[in-house]
């Protein structure tokens, strides 16, 4: 691929998002900073739309990692506002397809022969067009058909170029990366470059078709006793590391709503089994699938109907170029997570954030535990319509309670959770989207009640361990109760109130900058409407704003400690 157009492509991804983050400066920092900020509010949701029409178009005309991006933005439906979210949502069904001939040369390159001596049939007209390859039907020939026990297939052909197209994607998003390695808040909560390097690597995995052929048949090992879950067979004779032969599995897209109920099909019987199915790969297994978008998930119906007459069903998953694995460590604080919140226990949760490594240094934890109490007290047992249709007023009035988590915001990002964060989100709507009352809370009870008992304990285990913290606790209280006596009648006791202080010190900071930016526009103004009648008098003026602004932005909102 010429080196000019590559050059041209960096170029363009990278102005896009230098244009992308000059906007958000002005508006969101720089108009804040000056106490302006309502009017980045009033026409955000515009702007942000903007945004995504404009990345969208990009991605589309320019394919390769960045439909990857787009994709994984449109899933984050907990994350980023519908305005960015609903605008990407149909890039998984927009790439455009290569060029046929182009495909058919790469491919007999690839395997050695013609398609028309390797396959009995191939159709011209691709099936599918992802972001990094495509796929065409075909049939084998009736002598490996019958030593196979199937005959209809599906070939996976990477893109042409797309090595160096991946390349230069990464190569920009870098830059990008070095971008926000500069930002406080984002740098302090996470590693950027160790982020963008564990997606290239995930990225680079997905243009092997050999890796994916074996990662294909892991999945399938570890859910072979599982008769809902089925993986398509890889045809290794007809596989290289740029073309990848497949039983043909297609059926109901997972998110073919009416198609499934048509079918007799329980779809919230469908989102059980597949949160199911992922909490085995992630606790169990500690592999899993990492690209659960629709087109890559599939019902089919079977001839079976259950006890309450819905028809029965198979899961398949399709597609194992992007897989997640899951270290020791990691996969300890998970299970511990999921434990705790099944037991509704706060202090167990925050112990694994700990283990999980997203934890600042210097958080508060017991804030941090007294946030997960009232989180349980408050919102646990809530399906997902019920959490979506909460009154603004009581998520206020947590916020406001908790002020201090809120403005700190004491969590960072590590590198291995990247993959496994972007399951979940589009994991969660997915299962949203099969069931509205799908209930996160009644799925993860009973998988926590046997996580416990697969540690080797159960629930008397959990009781005397709770028992026993208490009986500690109960022990110190004398001594504490004696110590902090003796502090107050030595007048040494200081009573902290942190959530007032911050409160305070929010309010000080956010009235000196709407100050500031009133006294900068006025000079501003006056300036201008004297600049005709007396210049002098003008420049003094604007002078005078620069030096507002100046102090507006770098002064104004500055933390002040409360003592």
């Amino acid at each position: 691929m010429r080196s000019t157009i590559l050059r041209a492509r960096y170029w363009r991804i990278v102005f896009f998002f230098a244009r992308v983050t000059l906007n958000i400066i002005f508006w969101d920092i720089f108009l804040r900073r000056i106490g302006l900020g309502f009017w980045a509010r009033q026409n955000r949701p515009q702007r942000l739309r903007n945004i995504a029409i404009r990345f969208r178009a990009l991605a589309i005309r320019l394919g390769g990692v960045m439909i990857k991006v787009g994709q994984f933005l449109s899933a984050r439906l907990d994350v980023l506002p519908p305005e960015i979210t609903d605008e990407l949502a149909g890039l998984q069904d927009e790439v455009p397809p290569v060029d046929f001939e182009s495909i058919r040369a790469q491919s007999e390159a690839d395997l050695g022969a013609p398609l028309d001596r390797i396959f009995l049939s191939f159709e011209s007209t691709p099936v599918a067009a992802a972001s990094l390859g495509q796929v065409h039907r075909a049939i084998l020939h009736p002598h490996e058909a019958e030593a196979l026990g199937f005959a209809n297939v599906v070939v996976k052909i990477l893109r042409p170029n797309i090595e160096q197209i991946v390349e230069v994607d990464m190569s920009a998003l870098r830059v990008v990366g070095g971008w926000l390695k500069r930002y406080r808040p984002v740098s302090d909560r996470a590693d950027v470059h160790a982020i963008v390097e564990e997606f290239a690597a995930t990225i680079r995995e997905e243009v092997d078709y050999l890796a994916e052929g074996k990662n294909a048949e892991t999945f399938a090992a570890n859910f072979k006793d599982d008769p809902v879950v089925h993986v398509p067979r890889v045809v290794w004779n007809h596989t290289t590391r740029r073309a990848l032969t497949l039983e043909d599995v297609t059926s109901i897209k997972i998110t073919d709503y009416e198609e499934i109920t048509a079918a007799g099909i329980s779809r919230a019987e469908v989102a059980e089994k597949l949160l199911q199915t992922y909490l085995k790969q992630i606790f169990e297994d500690g592999f899993f699938h990492a690209d659960p978008h629709p087109g890559n998930l599939f019902i089919l119906p079977l001839s079976e109907k259950n006890e309450d007459g819905s028809t029965k069903f198979r899961l398949t998953f399709i597609d194992f170029g992007m897989v997640g694995r899951m270290p020791e460590r990691l996969m300890e604080g998970l299970r511990e997570a999921v434990i705790s919140i099944g037991l509704q226990d706060s202090p167990r949760l925050v112990k694994s954030y700990q283990t999980l490594g997203v934890l600042l240094p210097g958080a508060n934890i017991k804030l941090l535990e007294e946030a997960g109490s009232q989180l349980f007290d408050r919102f646990w047992g809530m399906n997902m319509n019920e959490l979506r249709n909460i009154d603004h007023k009581e998520m206020a009035k947590f916020g406001l309670q908790f002020r201090e988590l809120m403005l700190n915001m004491p969590f960072q990002l590590p590198e291995n959770l990247l993959l496994l964060g972007r399951t979940i989100g589009i994991l969660s709507g997915m299962c949203t989207g099969l069931n509205s009352d799908f209930n996160l809370w009644q799925q993860l009870t009973p998988y926590a009640k046997k996580l416990v008992e697969g540690d080797g304990g159960s629930q008397w285990d959990v009781f005397f361990d709770e028992a026993g913290s208490l009986f500690k606790t109960l022990l110190a209280i004398p001594g504490r109760t004696e110590r902090v006596l003796g502090r107050i009648e030595r007048g040494e006791l200081n009573v902290q109130m942190p959530l007032v202080n911050i409160q305070i010190s929010y309010l000080e900071r956010s009235l000196n900058r709407l100050t500031g930016g009133i006294i900068f526009l006025s000079l501003m103004v006056s300036g201008a409407i004297l600049f005709n009648s007396n210049q002098t008098l003008a420049e003094i003026m604007f002078g005078a704003s620069a030096l507002a602004l100046a102090y507006t932005v770098f002064f104004a909102g500055r933390h002040r400690p409360w003592n």
